[in-house]
């Protein structure tokens, strides 16, 4: 059961940390509700805990696993649908699991198109979203700021560029 504290990923927001729970009357109905604050990007979002696992919220990834999700960003990229309207649709799908590892698959995968053919405006913008989903996971489990997680992508990415 999640708390107050707790560092959890809301799909397509990213990473935070449980503020408070509340109580909130919303269109005319009263519930409870997890307050998350997005250090990345500084948003408050309201989750009704009855509604937690219909949509995702899971807590961050533990230390151990970062090396796994490393080694995603580092495996080779998987070849790309031609159609790039049914790649957006994948890639949607992957992000909005909240499965870290699918989100890197995007990150990678997409970082890497881009450099070979550059990307549709709907295309980057996914690559915008699922970068930020991936450093604000990575920036509360591996207690860097974002800069420096962003710095580490880059380095990754720069060795597809040189063969690495």
């Amino acid at each position: 059961m999640l708390a107050v504290g707790d560092k959890v990923v809301y799909p397509m927001h990213g990473a935070g940390v449980i503020e408070a729970v509340e109580e909130h009357e919303v269109m005319g109905e009263r519930r409870e509700y997890f307050i998350l604050t997005m250090p990345y990007g500084g948003m408050r979002v309201m989750i009704p805990l009855n509604n937690v696992e219909h949509v995702g919220l899971r807590e961050v990834i533990c230390e151990t696993e970062v090396d796994e999700v490393f080694c995603t960003l580092r495996m080779a990229p998987s070849q790309p649908c031609v159609n790039w309207n049914r790649r957006f649709n994948i890639n949607l799908a992957k992000i909005k699991s909240g499965n870290i590892h699918e989100v890197a698959e995007v990150v990678r995968n997409l970082t890497i198109q881009d450099r070979i053919k550059k990307l549709s405006t709907g295309e980057r913008r996914l690559l915008d979203t699922a970068r930020q989903i991936l450093v604000s996971e990575l920036v509360l489990v591996c207690k860097k700021d974002a800069e420096a997680i962003a710095e580490s992508l880059d380095s990754i990415f720069a060795e597809f560029s040189t063969g690495g």
